[in-house]
């Protein structure tokens, strides 16, 4: 299994530290948060995007995608009531997939909560509406640069649209695009009443890509989410994407997240392996 990990999660180190420790720690990718770089990725020049490619590459790290993706940009909403927004919003989801592009990357997790709550007035048929057709004008960029949007289902707590992975797949479906697909959190998925690894099991033929953080917000192995189960779901649908770790509580402080957490989950892969 290929393990990444969220490079906010490094706060304010400097790229070719977190990447080095990282590659140290056993990670193999690193999953970009635009707002890292710029807040708004057209403010990235080509220079600075090779850089970065750089800079992954000599710690020995693929750079596989970005999520955030609207985190601190302005004017941008995947709800709006307002065509000029939409379409705003559809056409920087078509940068941000020239971005991953450019930093070798082929998934972008669209999350985003604030972007996509649910504004006064707009009814849950009216913003799925409009999130599709968001998704789907960007749809021939997404084709042309390789890359697959993957829509997240985050918990009650943090947006009140797409707040069940049955929710996003309905999307996906009226998008009806092979570049839009699923992407699974664990801790968005604490959050439902199915258990992760039946999620797994039963969205399998539409995910695309996977986040592993516990319920508390923090690492995997630093709450109560069992990750042997959820590993083990992973390897039965012969999953063969990622598992990128991202954390949103850094309490324990960056190091002890970055190692611990992959040594948590490889330690549970051992534990399959013994079964």
């Amino acid at each position: 299994m290929k393990f990444a990990i969220c490079n906010e999660t490094f706060q304010d180190w400097a790229f070719d530290r977190a990447f080095s420790f990282a590659a140290q720690c056993g990670y193999t990718g690193v999953e970009i948060a635009p707002f890292t770089i710029a807040n708004h990725v057209t403010e990235i020049p080509a220079a600075k995007r090779r850089e970065v490619r750089r800079q992954a590459e000599a710690a020995g790290l693929e750079i596989i995608g970005l999520h955030w993706l609207l985190a601190k940009t302005e004017g941008l909403y995947l709800t709006s009531p307002d065509e000029g927004v939409r379409r705003r919003t559809s056409e920087y989801i078509g940068e941000l997939a020239r971005f991953c592009a450019d930093l070798g990357g082929n998934v972008i997790v669209f999350g985003s909560p604030k972007q996509r709550d649910l504004l006064p007035g707009v009814a849950m048929d009216e913003a799925m509406r409009y999130a599709a057709e968001v998704f789907g004008r960007a749809v021939p960029v997404l084709e042309e640069a390789g890359v697959v949007l993957a829509l997240e289902p985050l918990g009650p707590e943090e947006t009140d649209f797409l707040v069940t992975t049955a929710e996003a797949v309905e999307l996906a479906e009226m998008i009806g695009s092979p570049q839009v697909r699923l992407h699974l959190d664990c801790k968005a998925m604490a959050t439902e009443e199915e258990s992760i690894p039946q999620l797994i099991r039963k969205h399998h033929q539409m995910m695309a890509h996977f986040h592993a953080n516990d319920a508390n917000r923090q690492g995997p192995g630093f709450g109560e989410v069992d990750f042997v189960p959820i590993l083990e779901a992973l390897g039965e649908i012969d999953y063969r994407g990622w598992v990128s770790v991202e954390v949103f509580d850094y309490t324990p402080g960056v190091e002890r997240l970055v190692r611990e957490s992959i040594d948590y989950l490889q330690d549970c892969q051992a534990r399959l392996g013994e079964g």
